[in-house]
Parts: structure tokens; C-alpha cells; sequence
């Protein structure tokens, strides 16, 4: 295995990839609030609700798997869609343990809107396109290595 250099200091702030992780998933996140909050929404509704316009209905474990949340934590937010009137929860007919969760009219209809929403972070973030792909490969491959070392 090859040296692994990481120069005079490896516990400058700066050099720490956690650290950029972090603040980065902070600062992207504001740039949604405001185009999210006249639809009241918060950026992990939002979540969910992609989740569900890509394949729905889906299951509660369907979900918590995908968007790799804890059942407690997407419980409240299916809760607060629904009351908002985008998504409906029913016991699944073949096994009433599962909970389906399923878009609305309301939801579906939404969708339109809400297709404005990546452009507008595009041109917030004032970066190329080409640019932004890349960093998604990237943190695809940082979010498979810690997958496999059983981090999330």
C-alpha cells in the first residue's frame, strides 16, 4: 500500500474533507429554503417528495433505504406532506405491516412546479454544469466508499 502524504498538518481545518463536506451541505441547502419555503417545504421534504416522483408508491422501509433515514426521522416528515396534502399513507393490503406511502394529485401536480427548482440552484451556485456533474460522481464515489465500509 502507498504512502498516504498529507503534508505538515493533517489537522488543518482547511485540508479536512468533513469539514468542506459539511459546510458545503450547509450552504447548498440555504440556497433550496427559499425556493422551497413558498410551497412549505423543508429541503428534506423535498427529499421524500423526489424519492416519490421517481417511483411511487413506495413503502416506508423503501424510503428510509433510498434516502438513508431512520424510520423516526422520515415519520414526521410524511406527516407534515400530508397534512400539507401532497402524499396520503395506507396500510399495504398484502402486508399490513407495511405502510405505503403514495403521492396525491396535489403531489403529482406539484411536480411541475418543482422541476424550476434545480435550475434555479444551478444559477445560484453560478457554476458550469459539467463542474456540478463532476462533484456528483465524486460524492457518489465517497458515499458508495463509506457504504461499504458500513458507515451509513
Amino acid at each position: 500500500m502507498a504512502t498516504i502524504d498529507l503534508g505538515d498538518d493533517p489537522l488543518a481545518l482547511d485540508r479536512q474533507v468533513c469539514f468542506a463536506l459539511s459546510v458545503a451541505s450547509r450552504s447548498v441547502i440555504a440556497i433550496y429554503r427559499p425556493l422551497l419555503k413558498p410551497y412549505g417545504l423543508t429541503h428534506p421534504q423535498y427529499l421524500v417528495l423526489l424519492a416519490l416522483w421517481d417511483r411511487a408508491p413506495r413503502t416506508v422501509k423503501d424510503l428510509c433505504e433510498t434516502l438513508r433515514a431512520e424510520p423516526a426521522t422520515l415519520s414526521p416528515l410524511l406527516k407534515r406532506l400530508e397534512a400539507l396534502g401532497y402524499v396520503k399513507r395506507e396500510r399495504n393490503r398484502a402486508d399490513e405491516r407495511a405502510l405505503l406511502v403514495d403521492l396525491t394529485d396535489a403531489g403529482r401536480e406539484f411536480r411541475k412546479e418543482a422541476e424550476k427548482i434545480p435550475y434555479r440552484v444551478v444559477e445560484e451556485l453560478g457554476m458550469d454544469l459539467a463542474e456540478l456533474e463532476q462533484l456528483h460522481a465524486a460524492l457518489g464515489r465517497v458515499l458508495a466508499a463509506t457504504e461499504r465500509r458500513g458507515a451509513v
